[in-house]
């Protein structure tokens, strides 16, 4: 089935818990060992001519997103997660036919008291 013009597509293709292992942190100790984020990504595409044509040319490769992120973010050495978070927006906007996204960079143990810590930011490509 075909869905015709006047129709909102909204699909999302999400990766959860996508592990790097990179320089963060302020700290002295952060900037001398390399620790574990975790990363999930939302990303929002139209995967309509993909489905019709069964083809992964038409749509998101997500090892290839993964394989990206994950070098990106292994030869990266910021000290904020949000920088990290910016950044790997701004490079699958730019790489990607991804018309918007959602980026969360969790950091585990960070914080005696805390699970993790972490931020989720969104950015859309301009049309």
């Amino acid at each position: 089935m075909k869905i015709g013009l006047g129709v909102r597509i909204v699909d999302t293709l999400v990766i959860r818990g996508l592990k790097i292992h990179t320089l963060i942190g302020t700290l002295p100790l952060e900037r001398e060992l390399k620790q574990i984020l975790l990363l999930d990504l939302t990303l929002h595409t139209n995967i309509q001519k993909a489905a019709e044509e069964d083809n992964l040319q038409h749509t998101i490769d997500y090892a290839e997103v993964c394989k990206v992120v994950v070098q990106f973010g292994e030869s990266s050495s910021f000290q904020l997660i949000e920088t990290l978070a910016e950044r790997t927006a701004c490079l699958l906007l730019e790489k990607f036919h991804i018309k918007a996204l959602r980026v969360s960079v969790r950091k585990p143990g960070a914080l005696r008291e805390a699970a993790e810590v972490g931020i989720t930011i969104e950015r859309s490509a301009v049309p």
